[in-house]
């Protein structure tokens, strides 16, 4: 758990899935920590002296796919926008949100 002060960030994760077929609900790694989220926006609070990796994927019981990771550099914030891959091979497409 972060405890909140004033060297602790935040930013905003968009996990957008195809309008088409069904999804698991991703996972969302902060810094080696799993955590399952929902499909949506979210803001994630970060330790904010370090650079801190945040990978993303889908687990449908028997593999992984859809991964994509991004780094939130040390004091930086922002919004991200993760798309889930239409076929469960594919990796996930990772951007910044405008």
């Amino acid at each position: 758990m972060i405890e909140p002060t004033s060297t602790t960030r935040r930013f905003e994760l968009t996990l957008h899935k195809p309008w088409f077929g069904w999804f698991p609900k991703p996972t969302v790694v902060v810094d080696g920590v799993a955590q399952p989220s929902q499909w949506g926006t979210r803001n994630w609070k970060v330790p904010g002296t370090e650079p801190v990796t945040v990978s993303i994927f889908l687990f449908n019981r028997l593999w992984k796919f859809g991964e994509a990771d991004f780094t939130v550099a040390a004091g930086g914030s922002g919004s991200w926008r993760y798309s889930a891959p239409w076929l469960p091979f594919l990796p996930g497409k990772l951007r910044p949100a405008a």
